[in-house]
């Protein structure tokens, strides 16, 4: 018999963690750090729910944070065993996790040094150190299908999920595992993409499975109808008309590539005017340089450019901030500029620092151009607090305040079901993941009326057989 349980993107869109168990393995899928409510971020300072040197092995959907952030912090606690994720994944989460670390040694230096914290003394959740040493745990596997052993009796294959480059559908196959003595496949969608999103390729259909975890951020909605482009036009021209900046809070990896590159074609096209874009991140350089050479994942619009331009994800008048002595320099700038900053969510990095200068300036904009979970900073504004607290400062929130949905690199629920018709049989069970309460039972609902399959929605530390 096998079980799978689940410690982790379930009621929240953060902390993704499932653990499969059979009589010979153990295997995590996923190993997020939990984000944006008080209540989850305390579970990643937890004894967490299982042994972490039991586990046989980690396999990794996508680079982000809410899927990997973890790892280091499992090391630390005694895992020492191989991590198997896509090439891409793997290339982005060698700068995700070290950066992460080093963000969190900042974060609890400046509380130190400012008498910012209720702990004596503040203290990072992991260290560069522990990062690297997860590093080295990592084997690389291409994203095309193949399944590989990754524990006694377990195999899994990689398959493009269309959301971040890397991001991966991981099919788990496992031996003997059901009540009749046969073998049982589990797929994880991971994040789903959006379809028609520039640069990566789309999600390909989904194999064959007996039970299947899909996310369900967006089950309640749907992607705004306006296209990003001219959504982001018409921001940035209005923004010129006051001589404001522009900040925008945006993931390191993917959408901050997306957004340098919509910039980009819409200064060619004149339809903006060239202004200075300063991208505060070291990991979304570099994650830039990951995409250019990650050709396999590239769709056919931007392999096309790429082919014509030397450098298609940067912008005529654009500067990129490494050090932190470099990102303070920004400061000192005025008038019309787009700041594009991590995170994305403003749970932390350095947006935080641009956000205490540009939230009270009624001329300035701020643009929300992704999932903004509960608890977080961003959700906070784009709720309409008129003050957040930053650094245990309460800032005021004077600022114009602005949203693109159509930027977001998941599937909304209509894209969802456009990817579950390609299943060629119906799963035994299809269990909704990687979504708050409102939004995994609506998703629930659209899987059951359209298919009519069994659908569940699990709660924290939920456990169910695979029979």
């Amino acid at each position: 018999m096998a079980t799978i349980s689940f410690w982790g993107g379930v009621g929240t869109v953060t902390g993704s963690k499932y653990l499969i168990e059979t009589n010979d393995a153990r295997v995590l899928v996923d190993c997020g750090m939990f984000q944006g409510l008080k209540e989850l971020r305390e579970r990643n300072w937890q004894d967490p729910p299982f042994d972490p040197k039991s586990i046989d092995a980690v396999l990794i959907t996508h680079a982000h944070i809410d899927h990997t952030g973890y790892l280091p912090r499992l090391v630390a606690l005694g895992f020492n065993n191989p991590v198997y994720c896509s090439r891409g994944t793997a290339d982005l989460i060698k700068i995700l996790l070290p950066d992460a670390a080093r963000l969190q040694e900042e974060e609890a230096d400046y509380r130190n040094r400012h008498n910012l914290t209720k702990h004596d003394p503040a203290l990072p959740l992991y260290t560069e150190d522990n990062a690297r040493a997860a590093i080295q745990l990592i084997h690389s596997v291409p994203n095309t299908g193949e399944a590989i052993e990754v524990a006694p009796g377990v195999r899994a294959g990689f398959r493009i999920a269309g959301h971040i480059l890397g991001s991966s559908l991981v099919l788990v196959e496992l031996d003997g595992a059901g009540a009749d003595h046969k073998g049982r496949r589990v797929l994880f969608s991971g994040d789903l993409g959006h379809y028609d999103q520039p640069i990566i390729r789309d999600p390909v259909p989904p194999p064959a499975c007996d039970y299947l975890l899909v996310e369900s951020t967006y089950g309640d909605r749907l992607h705004d109808a306006e296209k990003p482009e001219d959504a982001l036009a018409r921001i940035i021209n209005d923004a010129v008309t006051r001589d404001g900046a522009v900040l925008i809070p945006a993931f390191a990896i993917g959408r901050t590539q997306e957004i340098v590159y919509l910039i980009r074609e819409l200064e060619d096209e004149k339809r903006i005017p060239i202004l200075p874009v300063r991208v505060d991140s070291p990991m979304a350089a570099a994650a830039t340089q990951v995409y250019a050479n990650r050709t396999e994942e590239q769709d056919e619009d931007y392999a096309s450019v790429l082919a014509r331009r030397e450098r298609p994800l940067h912008t005529h008048s654009m500067l990129t901030a490494s050090t932190r002595e470099e990102s303070k320099r920004l400061n000192d700038e005025t008038g019309t500029r787009i700041i594009i900053s991590a995170s994305g969510m403003m749970t932390g990095g350095r947006v935080l620092h641009h956000a205490q200068r540009i939230l009270p300036d009624a001329n300035a904009t701020i643009v929300f151009v992704g999932y903004q979970a509960a608890g977080t900073i961003g959700r906070r504004i784009l709720d309409g607090e008129k003050e957040v607290k930053i650094f245990g400062q309460w800032i005021p929130v004077r600022c114009h305040i602005e949203r693109i949905g159509g930027f977001s690199a998941h599937a909304d629920w209509k894209e969802v079901l456009r990817w579950l018709e390609g299943l060629p049989a119906p799963p035994r069970c299809v269990f909704n993941t990687h979504g708050e309460p409102e939004a995994a039972e609506a998703m629930r609902d659209h899987i059951a009326e359209r298919f009519g399959w069994r659908v569940e929605v699990p709660q924290y530390g939920e456990r169910f057989e695979l029979e």
